[in-house]
């Protein structure tokens, strides 16, 4: 390396153009490494967020799943208690049939017949 240069009016060395080389190159390397590590604390601080995000998301979505399941469940179960409550029905207005064939034979047949000619009458026209 040369050594420093004085200059004749300051009597100050001046640094020689190696140095002011290796001065230069060291302060690059520090901005890189701020730059660098700004970038890396910014993306960090972005995935977290974008993380935060997708978790809130997903609880959400679950939360909305499990409703849906939660009402279908719900629907069914009225579902087959309305099935079972007309089923319940037609068997007693069935028995209720029955026992009047059985208690008047006579009227169930006269009946059965008016209604059939009526319905004949009717399909006819």
């Amino acid at each position: 390396m040369p050594d420093k240069v004085i200059n004749p009016q300051d009597n100050h060395p001046k640094p020689s153009v190696d140095e002011r080389i290796d001065e230069r190159a060291e302060r690059v390397k520090q901005a890189t490494s701020q730059a660098v590590a700004s970038t890396r604390e910014k993306v960090d601080r972005a995935a977290d967020r974008v993380e935060q995000g997708l978790h809130h998301a997903t609880d959400k979505t679950a939360s909305a799943a499990h409703r849906t399941v939660d009402k279908a469940a719900e629907m069914g179960e009225q579902g087959r208690a309305a099935y079972e409550h007309t089923r319940e029905r037609a068997d007693e207005w069935l028995e209720q049939a029955r026992e009047y064939v059985r208690e008047k034979p006579v009227q169930s047949v006269a009946i059965a017949l008016g209604a059939g000619w009526l319905l004949g009458r009717i399909l006819r026209r």
